[in-house]
């Protein structure tokens, strides 16, 4: 599984005191370049937290295993149809079954077809699912960190930095390493209870 997450926390405090008269325009003008240039920013490499977060790491591998357990389930009951079918094909060109035997068999042989397309869907829909939960759980926990992260650090605009998403960024404006850090250090690995759930299950 390899999906890309966005998260943007922006928790812009801009304070400005009114004056009775109305500024002037270039007074305007000023103010407004004192507050861009006073403006604390800085970003956070997404691919980095997706690779080294424990949580990434260890929900990637469970969403992993589920989906190659999908494709063996849904792969090998495809495989007893198709071979079921190419079995009544060459039994009814040998004659082996009445009309009235070959209708019903091949009935049952579309029944099961329809039976593994529903649990494909089934199964795609519950991985979907899983999924959909693992992205929010993971921007929420960002969220709730950086949250709490900022309340010293006082920055204005916290952004992320996928790919090419952002054309240039000084690494002087990187806090990946410290959020990452701080990720780690509250994550609780819930690894155990996962696999403890996926073995009760078979």
């Amino acid at each position: 599984m390899k999906k890309t997450l966005f998260v943007a926390m922006a928790a812009v405090c801009v304070m400005a005191s009114c004056n009775k008269q109305a500024p002037k325009m270039d007074e305007k003008s000023q103010t407004s370049e004192a507050s861009a240039t006073e403006m604390k920013i800085a970003y956070v490499e997404v691919d980095s937290i997706m690779s080294q977060y424990k949580f990434c790491k260890e929900y990637s591998q469970i969403l992993q295993k589920k989906s190659q357990n999908i494709q063996n389930t849904i792969g090998q009951k495809g495989q007893s149809l198709q071979a079921a079918a190419v079995k009544f094909q060459q039994d009814v060109q040998n004659n082996k079954y009445t009309q009235q035997q070959a209708e019903a068999i091949n009935a049952g042989l579309q029944k099961q077809q329809m039976d593994l397309q529903n649990l494909q869907q089934r199964l795609g829909a519950e991985f979907q699912a899983e999924t959909d939960k693992f992205n929010t759980a993971l921007r929420d926990s960002i969220q709730h960190f950086l949250a709490s992260y900022n309340k010293n650090k006082k920055y204005a605009l916290i952004i992320s930095k996928a790919g090419d998403n952002i054309l240039y960024a000084d690494k002087a404006y990187d806090i990946t390493d410290e959020v990452i850090a701080g990720l780690n250090k509250l994550y609780k690995s819930n690894a155990g209870s996962a696999a403890a759930k996926d073995d009760k299950k078979k």
